[in-house]
């Protein structure tokens, strides 16, 4: 495995814990700056928004420069924000930590997804992107439960000053292990600036990507966000089993990466297809079975199988429909948030309107079958003649 791979599956690794550790410590956040628990809620939404502006934002700006500088560049304002957090004197200060640290994060991906797969054979760039988001998903297993020990035994500021010193590892390891001159696709735009990037853009199969990304995202968070009002109302566990069960699901986002990137190496769309469509059924059969406690472990399991098996493969695709514009990789990275923020408000709606805590289940289910219509177009459209804009 190059290096460069694993220093970007590091940085993945820290970028990942920033954003899921914040859940076990928000009680002892509120508590430290006496505000209320909404209010600290804030340290995740503004997290979230600051990752699909500066996706966009920070992608165009630096798309003329070269991609490992980027990189570099781009873990300054992570390990910053992350210091920043750790000693903010103020809640105030503390958001704005989270929002500098979040600006990377959808950059970081985006570019960090053509440096991944430029490193290795063709036939296997799914699967390299794959290793970079391994770093993600590992940080999915342990953020909250890593947030919520240290806190618990050292105080929240402690895990900030962890994962300020993973993201000083990570920056050193880019700096050390990722060739100069890495990230070009061929036949890319990669060179230009802003309004080369975003001609990219012209392609109808880029939006179709985008769009499938976010109702697939849309579908699989959705029904996450509500998971463990679904496991304690309706599956009879206690709150104590929460924190297992996460990991439960953690660990099939982990296999679910691997898998879904070598199969995507041998058949992207065929594998894009069938994980959305297994994605489907999953989030439906859930609805159904979420009482009985033995049905709920193995379909949380399965939830985060399919819902990250369609990753790596999104990832490949999109750049290259877009011709390997660093600006549409992060696009996808702002589709997925923005997915995720229409799943959650939908699944919100669903459960305010008294349908019980197994609706998100089911209004996920709707959104990731509407991201298998429009991937299975998409797929169509990729295997006829191409027309203009295709």
């Amino acid at each position: 495995m190059p290096g460069g791979l694993v220093a970007l599956a590091l940085g993945g690794f820290g970028i990942g814990l920033t954003e899921f550790l914040i859940a076990g410590l928000l009680p002892q956040v509120a508590a430290s700056f006496s505000v209320s628990e909404a209010t600290a809620g804030r340290l995740v939404s503004g997290y979230a928004l600051s990752v699909a502006v500066g996706a966009i934002v920070l992608t165009a700006a630096t798309a003329r420069l070269p991609r490992k500088r980027v990189l570099v560049g781009l873990m300054l304002p992570f390990v910053v924000g992350n210091l920043l957090s750790a000693v903010a004197p103020t809640y105030g200060v503390l958001l704005l930590g989270r929002i500098v640290a979040a600006l990377c994060h959808g950059s970081f991906f985006g570019v960090g997804s053509l440096v991944a797969r430029s490193l290795v054979a063709p036939e296997r760039m799914s699967r390299a992107v794959a290793v970079m988001f391994a770093g993600l998903t590992v940080a999915n297993v342990l953020g909250v439960p890593f947030g919520a020990v240290v806190g618990e035994r050292w105080g929240w500021r402690a895990a900030f000053w962890a994962v300020t010193g993973i993201g000083m590892l990570a920056l050193a390891g880019l700096a050390a292990l990722v060739p100069a001159g890495t990230g070009a696709v061929p036949g890319a735009v990669t060179g230009g600036g802003p309004r080369e990037q975003l001609r990219a853009f012209r392609s109808a199969q880029v939006w179709l990507t985008l769009t499938a990304t976010a109702l697939g995202y849309g579908g699989m968070f959705g029904a996450f966000s509500y998971i463990a009002y679904t496991f304690t109302e309706v599956g009879g566990f206690s709150s104590a089993d929460v924190a297992w069960l996460l990991m439960v699901y953690g660990v099939g986002l982990v296999v679910g990466n691997v898998v879904g990137g070598r199969a995507a190496d041998r058949d992207r769309d065929r594998t894009l297809v069938l994980a959305l469509l297994s994605l489907t059924v999953t989030l439906a059969v859930f609805g159904l079975l979420a009482g009985s406690a033995i049905a709920s472990v193995l379909l949380v399991f399965l939830m985060g199988l399919t819902g990250f098996a369609a990753v790596p493969g999104m990832i490949t695709r999109v750049t290259d429909a877009a011709g390997g514009a660093a600006l549409a990789a992060s696009a996808n990275v702002s589709a997925s948030n923005v997915g995720n923020a229409l799943g959650a408000w939908l699944g919100g709606l669903a459960v305010t309107a008294g349908l019980g805590y197994t609706a998100p289940l089911y209004t996920g289910a709707a959104l990731t079958l509407a991201a298998l219509v429009v991937m299975a177009v998409a797929a169509r459209r990729a295997v006829a003649p191409a027309g203009p804009g295709g």
